[in-house]
């Protein structure tokens, strides 16, 4: 039965970081088993930097300076921010333009791709499989308007919706969770309209970005429209709480 336990956790941690169920099973040889897993993660860390490339795999910036930025650090350590050297192109281009046009702006990166294989899940997105995908948080502002460069109302970046009317009746079987329970928790930090508007105008007319995945309230709202925009579909998450641009 510790087998057991053991597995189900190697592939818990496979799911969630592609490379921390084989640093987990590596790490049953020592004693020590916690610090021989953080080393050998670690290590494996390390080497992904190098090995990725081949799978046509890069990074996204991870470092505290920049246009471009993860929201959090949680995203490098568990590699799930990795896409094709096109889309990292692409974001550190919109970034800096974002920068130029609303000095001080700064672009955070949300979930994009494992380094390894196509096809692998990144769960639980339905198709951010391939390192062409990536999710951007949403710009804020405080309760005096001045734009905030690098918050989120929430830790992670999802999950703080922004209110509107939705086309999706009530269903089983859905990833559109509305998560009402948690809304109350988070901080009161407006939309910043403004730059989330020039962001979304800025991928719309992008040709390399084959598709751009908001709800429909929030384009309406923000008054920008473009046969590049689309609606995920009422079975996937919400997207009034990120942006998701695919190549």
């Amino acid at each position: 039965m510790r087998w057991l336990g053991h597995a189900v956790l190697a592939i818990g941690l496979t799911l969630l970081t592609q490379i921390g169920g084989l640093a987990w099973l590596i790490a049953l040889f020592f004693k020590r088993r916690l610090l021989a897993f953080a080393v050998i993660y670690s290590a494996l860390s390390l080497a992904t930097l190098a090995v990725a490339p081949s799978f046509g795999r890069v990074p996204l910036p991870c470092g505290p300076s920049g246009e471009l930025r993860s929201q959090s650090w949680l995203y490098c350590a568990m590699h799930r921010h990795y896409v094709t050297p096109e889309l990292r192109a692409l974001a550190l281009q919109f970034a800096r333009e974002m920068d130029r046009q609303h000095p001080g702006t700064v672009t955070q990166t949300l979930d994009a791709g494992f380094p390894f294989w196509d096809e692998f899940p990144l769960l639980p997105h339905i198709s951010h499989d391939d390192g062409r995908k990536l999710d951007l948080a949403l710009y804020y502002t405080d309760q005096t308007g001045t734009c905030l460069p690098h918050e989120t109302r929430s830790p992670i970046g999802y999950w703080a919706f922004e209110d509107g009317p939705s086309r999706c009746p009530p269903q089983w079987l859905s990833l559109r969770w509305d998560l009402t329970w948690l809304q109350r928790l988070w901080p009161n930090r407006p939309l910043d309209e403004e730059r989330t508007a020039t962001a979304l105008r800025l991928l719309v007319n992008d040709a390399r970005v084959s598709r751009l995945f908001v709800e429909p309230h929030l384009a309406d709202r923000l008054g920008v429209q473009g046969a590049r925009l689309r609606f995920q579909g009422c079975r996937a998450a919400r997207h009034d709480d990120h942006i998701h641009i695919q190549l």
